[in-house]
């Protein structure tokens, strides 16, 4: 019963979320000049002078949350194999040690700054850390997790696995990022297909609507960490591929981005040795995830 109602709290927001989200695809062609100056901006090499809408200290942003907003950020904890989640190396901001903590905070509020500046769907202030087993996704549309090959790799239990796949199935849609090489992937894998054991795992190919739904990108981006080469990103590859798991209408309920790190390009937003294209990269794929899976 507790799933039901959550259910139903989870499918009455992604209407609510659906309605702004509608406001700001009406606002497309009116921000459009503004969006290509901006992105014209941030793709600027002077990386000193980052004079754009996302490209500014924390204290000029505070205005755009709003305690009553309709979205916010999400992320996903989760055990690994090693030491239960004890990774060492990673935040440690009072919740505990972990692959999942890696770029936390600031990816997930600067993620908001830029949603609030670039759309019209009103965010709130604080991002939100939750479990699978935990019922309180079912009022969120939209998780977050990364690193899911680090540590050896994500453990499930039976309550994470049940939840997560209701959750999927009711409408919600999670997003995998900043994980790299094929071991990453096996790790992953291994644990992940327990939630939809008899479901592909699809290669998302760049006329997707996913990449088209709010920008227009060519498809999958490889975005590196910061310090990385301008040219690879980690293990030496050089390019991202985006795949998914889709219910039976065809929605992508799991978005993987594999081989790039959208997290660094949204934690580094104001670094100056972090190079802007991948940072706007990183904005623009992120909110094309984000309104694809308010509008699905």
């Amino acid at each position: 019963m507790i799933l039901l109602s959550r259910a139903l709290s989870l499918n009455s927001l992604h209407r609510r979320i659906a309605r702004a989200s509608a406001c700001a695809c009406l606002l497309v062609l009116g921000l459009a000049l503004t969006l290509d100056a901006q992105a014209q901006v941030l793709g600027a090499p002077q990386r000193a002078e980052r004079n754009s809408a996302l490209a500014r200290g924390p204290a000029d942003l505070e205005p755009l949350f709003d305690e009553a907003g309709e979205f916010n950020f999400v992320r996903v904890r989760f055990n690994t194999y090693f030491n239960g989640g004890g990774f060492r190396g990673g935040f440690r901001g009072g919740m505990g040690d972990g692959p999942w903590a890696i770029d936390f905070p600031d990816a997930d509020i600067n993620f908001l700054r830029g949603v609030s500046r670039l759309t019209n769907i009103r965010v709130m202030s604080e991002p939100i850390v939750l479990g699978f087993d935990n019922p309180q996704i079912f009022d969120y549309p939209f998780l977050y997790m990364l690193e899911v090959g680090q540590g050896g790799g994500i453990v499930l239990s039976a309550a994470e696995t049940e939840n997560l796949r209701q959750y999927l199935l009711r409408g919600g849609f999670l997003l995998i990022d900043d994980f790299w090489g094929q071991r990453q992937w096996d790790a992953f894998y291994a644990a992940f297909s327990q939630v939809f054991p008899d479901r592909e795992i699809v290669e998302l190919p760049p006329e997707h609507e996913i990449f088209h739904v709010y920008y227009d990108i060519d498809g999958p981006q490889m975005i590196p960490a910061l310090y990385r080469s301008d040219e690879y990103g980690e293990q030496g590859i050089n390019s991202a591929s985006n795949h998914a798991i889709l219910d039976d209408e065809g929605r992508v309920m799991v978005l993987i981005n594999w081989n790039s790190d959208m997290g660094d390009g949204w934690e580094h937003t104001y670094h100056p040795d972090y190079p802007t294209r991948y940072a706007n990269a990183a904005y623009r794929l992120g909110i094309n995830y984000l309104m694809y899976s308010l509008t699905h």
